[in-house]
This record gives C-alpha cells, structure tokens and sequence, in this order.
C-alpha cells in the first residue's frame, strides 16, 4: 500500500515562570522551542462521489488554509494533486483508480496545517468486477470478484466486514484454547493485520492457551462462487488451523451442513484435507465425505486454498489441483444442504479431538497461522 506518512513531534517543556511574566520553555536535546500553529482548514465539498466503473475518476476540491498545508490518504486507491501548497493554493484534484469488486467503496482525504486537520470523505461507487490494469482475476471464466481483503491496511480487522468468536477452552470438540477478541487477558495480541497479512496466533498465558477465530460477513455470506485464500500454515504438534464455512441461518448440525475447504494438524504436518458434512455424511458414523493430500512446505511458505461451488458440485483445490470433488445426486438435503449462504471462518484451534489427537507439545508455544489474502468471486 502506498501511504504518505507524516511525524508529527511534540516537545515536552518544562516552563520556567520569572518576573514580570516572562516565560522561558526548557526543552531536552537542546531543540528550540516549536509553537503551535492553530489554524482553521476549511474544505469544499467535504464530500465527493467518484464513478467506480471508469478506469479513473476525479473530483476538486477548494481549500481554505492561511499556512502551508499537506494533503494525503491511507487507501492506495486515491492519489491527490498537488499533495502539498501553500496558502496561495487553493485547489486539489481527488483522483480514484476503477473500482475492482462489485462493492461500493470508501475513503478519507486529510488536508493538515500545523496542528489542523480536515477531512475529506471519499465515496467510490461500485465497478463490475473486472477491475482495471493489475486488477484481480478469477482462474475460471465468468466470474467477477464480488468481495475480498487484501489486508493492506495495519491494525485491527475491519469489524464492518469480520466478527470475532469469543468462547472458553472445550466450547467444541474438546479444544484447549481460549478464543478472544483481538487480545489476551494481559494484552497480548491474538489477531491482528500486519505486514500484510492476517495473522492469527496461539499462545499461552498464566496457564491459559489463547487463539482466535474470525468470521467474514457472518450475517450475510455468499452462496455458490469460487473462493481462494492464500496460506502459511502454524508449526507444531497440537495445532489445527483451518479455512472453511458455515451456514448464515445456522439451526442444527450437520444438518445445516459445514464445508472444510481446508484444516490440518500440527501432529500430521504439511497434510491438508477438504471435507463435507451433512446428515447423510459425517465423520461421526463414518461417512464423511473428506480427502487428504501432502503439500509440501504448507508450514513454511504461502499456499492457495480454493473452492469452486455451484448447486450441481462442490470441488476444493490445493495450488490449483483439485483436492476433493463431490456431486449434488439430488437426493435431498440430508445429502446436499448447500444451497443456502455460507460464511468464511478462520481459525487456529490448539488440541481437541484431532488436533490433539498425538498429544500437545507446548514448547511450540507461541504459533501462527497468517493469511495473505481472501477473495470471493460469483
């Protein structure tokens, strides 16, 4: 991501009072006493509209400022010209590249002056999917991107698109963690974007593993599409990290149905599997519908993790070869009950029936799992 980073410094003086109310700042490192500068900024409009089916698009802006002044924005989608001027500059141009998802977008523009600051909202209508030059492409044809998180942007997950799982240890198939919000009981981070990606880390604290697990547009999902994450999976035997769904109008299981698009275990390293449940088929009767295959370097580096769903069959992928594929034979929905919205879950589970099912080796305390990407296309 491109960012334009200004320092801001601020000096800690200790002031010094003498007679006849003269003041004298003593500053360390000998640097000279910095005034505040407390300038209005004004800005018109304070809001634009840009078309995100145009290859690019732009919109001026007037500014008000007796000083010299600054324009940027943390989104690499919005450039701004000139980024800087002085008081005799009065116009910037907000310039969008096309908007490559089907999902309306937005941004800020911050016009600063010394210790001023005004905003500029940014509003990109939806594209077509298609994106422009460099834009993001599905490996089948007719499909358009229609949501994805590249994780460029540092911090927290964006809570308008993620949800984060808050349950105690053996909440589910007996695991050990802990899963929070963002952080431990002492502060420690658990989830968080950096460096972009998504990492999601498992940890112990006074006796307690920690983990998390995140849900991408929980209430809303997606039916039928091709989705892909990109993956480096945790190192460790007790680890279970996994990418799969979870149906919106969720009542019972497996009735409702779960599609594992990709789990492993610390203990059968660099294995990854793909696996279907329903009422017709689930691991606990011995029917489940589920396949295993080695994918080497699945712990130390970047791998691709697909599905490609329709009401007719659902195939997985691993790097683009096919992993599992299993036809809809229209006998109901004890056998097929994917027809309905599924949502994305990540998560990284510690111990619990298969993920401990060699035991745990806690010396691999702390681990993490990190995400490089996730795209939906429909």
């Amino acid at each position: 991501m491109k960012i334009s980073h200004f320092v801001f410094r601020t000096l800690f003086c200790t002031t010094l009072l003498f007679s006849a109310g003269a003041v004298v700042s003593a500053c360390g490192d000998d640097e000279p006493n910095v005034p505040v500068i407390d300038n209005n900024i004004s800005v018109s409009p304070a809001s634009v509209q840009l078309d995100g089916l145009q290859e690019t698009s732009s919109a001026q802006v007037t500014i008000g400022v007796s000083k010299d002044w600054r324009a940027y924005s943390e989104e690499d989608w919005i450039t701004i010209t000139p980024d800087n001027g002085g008081a005799s500059d009065k116009t910037i141009t907000i310039t969008a590249q096309k908007n490559p998802t089907t999902e309306a977008r937005t941004g800020t523009v911050y016009v600063s002056s010394g210790a001023s600051r005004a905003e500029i909202k940014v509003e990109q209508t939806a594209g077509d999917g298609t994106g422009g030059e460099g834009a993001i492409t599905c490996p089948f044809p007719g499909y358009k991107l229609v949501w994805n998180d590249e994780f460029e942007k540092p911090g927290n997950l964006n809570s308008a698109d993620w949800t984060h799982e808050v349950k105690g240890h053996h909440w589910v198939n007996n695991e050990l963690q802990n899963y929070v919000k963002e952080t431990t009981p002492e502060g420690n981070w658990v989830t968080r974007v950096a460096g972009g990606k998504l990492q999601i880390r498992a940890l112990k604290e006074n006796g307690q593993v920690y983990s998390g697990r995140v849900y991408a547009k929980v209430k809303q999902g997606w039916k039928y599409g091709y989705i892909e994450a990109s993956i480096k999976l945790p190192k460790g035997r007790g680890t279970w990290p996994a990418f799969w769904m979870m149906p919106v109008n969720f009542r019972s299981w497996p009735a409702d149905g779960e599609i594992d698009i990709m789990e492993e275990v610390g203990a059968h390293a660099n294995y990854v599997s793909s696996s279907l449940h329903a009422n017709a088929h689930v691991h606990s009767n011995g029917t489940q519908v589920t396949h295993e295959m080695l994918c080497k370097g699945a712990e130390d580096s970047f791998h691709t993790y697909a599905i490609k769903w329709t009401g007719k069959n659902i195939t997985t992928y691993v790097d683009g070869q096919v992993q599992l594929s299993y036809d809809n034979k229209g006998k109901g929905r004890d056998d097929w009950p994917y027809d309905d919205p599924f949502y994305i879950i990540f998560n990284l589970a510690w111990g619990g029936d298969w993920g401990g099912y060699m035991g745990v080796d806690e010396s691999a305390l702390p681990t993490m799992m990190e995400v490089e990407y996730v795209r939906v296309f429909q």
